[in-house]
């Protein structure tokens, strides 16, 4: 009698195990196919809303999000996609406007936190930034992200060595943050001078040879100064020459860039006997998710005095910067020349880039581009103005060797008037120490 209650309570409880398993995977299942209708509403205008901003269809993107904001007025998260929408079409002070009114009701959620970090770093409120940054991470200490943006702010402000240590916290949090791997070489290289050296040759069909040296180095001695000195060394038909330039760089975030500069040379009635300049650089990220993720704007003025003429030329650049690293840039020049006994002539050119990717293998990579220029002079020598039109197709790769070590090379070939010719190609080396 004993063992038959013995078994009986046995079998109770292995029937009530049972029927508890039964139970759990009949929830999980419930909860893997049936899911609220809450649960698939929400992620689905949210996933509509990116697809607009991936298109730059700012307007349907704001509508959608106006439509959420209607049904629920006092939901903070949905408001934070209002902002977040302002901000990625870079209407930045609404942006900025949004999320200051919506931490005034919610101060708990880290992303909103970041959001307005984000707009001001990049309206260039380096301090706002931080600030804002240092209440996210109060909320969420173990966010990789956090670390990896306080880090940009910094390398912005010029803190590099606080930056590359925000990187490094970055990365121990996440091992494959891209970010935080690419972040550590940008502040390791921006602290170090610059020593480039090569040399361009021409093969010319219709003269003798030309050849021309080069080293320079570009000294960053904060992040808002920096200084470059460069050698030319010329060889044209048995003639040398050589000149020497230099040039100061001052940068803010808010405004861009400002260069100045001038050369002196050896001329021997080949090259410059003097040159001035000064250019205007400004550039603007637009966001992650658009297709143009940057643009900039350059414009430079150039004055050159030879022996028997005097070069003015303008300069206007565009570069838009895509996804993967691949960029388009177009130059456009106007030159004014002016030779001894005649009148002064403009006369136009331009050249078209495309840079893009090629392969990468850890801090190696390597990279591309092609050109096409019409019309361009080398205001570098003197019987290379003024006299002829000419088409230009060529290319180049950049192998960076290592974070430190990179070598450029390129190959040109030119077609001018009266049937001439001019085969280009160059190599340089690139250190930084």
């Amino acid at each position: 009698m004993q063992v038959v209650k013995k078994l009986g309570a046995q079998g109770f409880r292995r029937g009530r195990v049972f029927r508890a398993v039964i139970c759990s995977m009949t929830i999980v299942l419930l909860l893997a196919f049936s899911p609220a209708d809450g649960w698939s509403r929400v992620p689905a205008w949210q996933t509509q809303v990116r697809k607009y901003a991936e298109a730059r269809d700012w307007n349907s993107a704001m509508r959608l999000v106006e439509q959420e904001i209607a049904r629920a007025p006092q939901d903070m998260d949905v408001r934070a996609w209002r902002a977040r929408v302002l901000a990625w079409s870079g209407k930045l002070p609404e942006a900025e406007k949004e999320y200051l009114a919506i931490l005034q009701v919610s101060r708990t959620d880290p992303d909103n936190w970041m959001g307005l970090a984000d707009v001001y770093l990049r309206q260039g409120n380096i301090r706002e930034a931080l600030q804002a940054i240092n209440v996210a991470e109060e909320l969420d200490p173990k966010r990789p992200d956090i670390h990896a943006a306080r880090a940009r702010a910094l390398r912005v402000a010029g803190q590099r060595n606080e930056a590359r240590s925000e990187f490094q916290s970055a990365l121990r949090l996440d091992p494959e943050n891209t970010e935080a791997r690419d972040g550590l070489i940008s502040v390791r290289r921006g602290t170090q001078q610059e020593l480039r050296f090569g040399q361009d040759n021409d093969l010319l069909s219709y003269s003798a040879d030309f050849h021309d040296e080069f080293v320079s180095v570009v000294s960053q001695w904060s992040s808002h100064w920096t200084t470059s000195v460069a050698g030319n060394f010329y060889q044209r038909a048995g003639v040398a020459a050589g000149k020497c330039t230099g040039s100061i760089t001052r940068r803010q975030p808010k405004w861009g860039a400002l260069t100045a500069g001038g050369a002196v040379g050896h001329d021997n009635a080949v090259i410059p006997k003097s040159e001035a300049f000064f250019d205007v650089d400004r550039g603007w990220k637009t966001g992650e998710l658009s297709f143009v993720r940057g643009v900039e704007f350059d414009y430079a003025q150039h004055w050159y005095w030879y022996q028997s003429a005097r070069i003015l030329a303008l300069n206007g650049t565009a570069v838009l910067y895509f996804p993967e690293e691949w960029t388009f840039s177009v130059v456009a020049t106007g030159a004014r020349s002016a030779f001894t006994g005649t009148g002064a002539e403009w006369k136009p050119s331009g050249i078209g880039r495309l840079g893009f990717p090629l392969a990468r293998w850890g801090e190696r990579r390597l990279s591309g581009n092609l050109f096409f220029a019409a019309g361009t002079e080398n205001f570098a020598i003197v019987d290379q103005i003024g006299s002829f039109a000419s088409q230009t197709y060529g290319g180049g790769l950049r192998y960076q060797i290592a974070t430190r070590q990179d070598v450029t090379s390129f190959v040109g070939y030119q077609k001018r008037t009266q049937n001439r010719t001019d085969m280009a190609f160059g190599l340089s080396y690139d250190i930084y120490f």
